[in-house]
């Protein structure tokens, strides 16, 4: 596990994890806020946090929104988790954003945008970040169990690749990782944390 993954060009060494590992919630909890967080990166991941909300409230999905926002700071895509309602396995929030803003920019490729999203990507959406040329991933939560930026792989980060994206883990990370347990618990039927 990663106190802060950053792949790519960095202008300062990564400092040392201080003891990482699982959250409360159940979720990795890198950083209380992710240690090289700025603000437009707190205000992305805020809007994400609530498009999760929204999948949750609105929709009954496992809340994990996504927003995309290009390199002048507008949102071209967002989404959230439509999975279960959409019943596609492809339909992750990043998927669902990286598709919406492929279709604003008229292009596949999403040159020099930033993907925000509540839980650390999967293998599928890590790929799909990398294929579209995306210039970082910033996510909340690490994924224990299927994250793919470092937490269980790290495809993002493998030198085959033609094209490095830069991440940065663990922004808002307590509020993404508490609101999946919560739905989670929920659905069993027990009090929220």
């Amino acid at each position: 596990m990663y106190a802060v993954v950053r792949i790519g060009p960095m202008s300062a060494p990564e400092p040392p994890p201080s003891s990482p590992g699982l959250s409360l919630s159940g979720f990795s909890s890198p950083e209380p806020a992710g240690q090289d967080a700025t603000a437009l990166d707190l205000q992305w991941m805020r809007h994400a946090l609530a498009l999760a909300a929204r999948a949750e409230r609105e929709h009954d999905e496992i809340p994990v929104g996504a927003v995309l926002v290009d390199a002048e700071g507008r949102v071209v895509g967002e989404g959230w988790n439509r999975n279960i309602g959409d019943h596609d396995p492809s339909a992750h929030a990043e998927i669902v954003a990286m598709r919406a803003g492929g279709r604003t920019l008229g292009n596949h490729r999403l040159v020099g945008c930033t993907l925000y999203v509540t839980l650390e990507p999967c293998a599928m959406c890590a790929m799909a970040a990398i294929h579209a040329r995306l210039a970082r991933v910033v996510y909340a939560a690490a994924d224990p169990k299927t994250g793919a930026a470092g937490s269980v792989f790290d495809l993002i980060a493998d030198p085959r690749h033609n094209h490095r994206v830069a991440v940065t883990g663990g922004v808002l990370a307590d509020e993404g990782g508490t609101m999946l347990t919560n739905y989670f618990r929920r659905k069993r039927g027990k009090p929220p944390l």
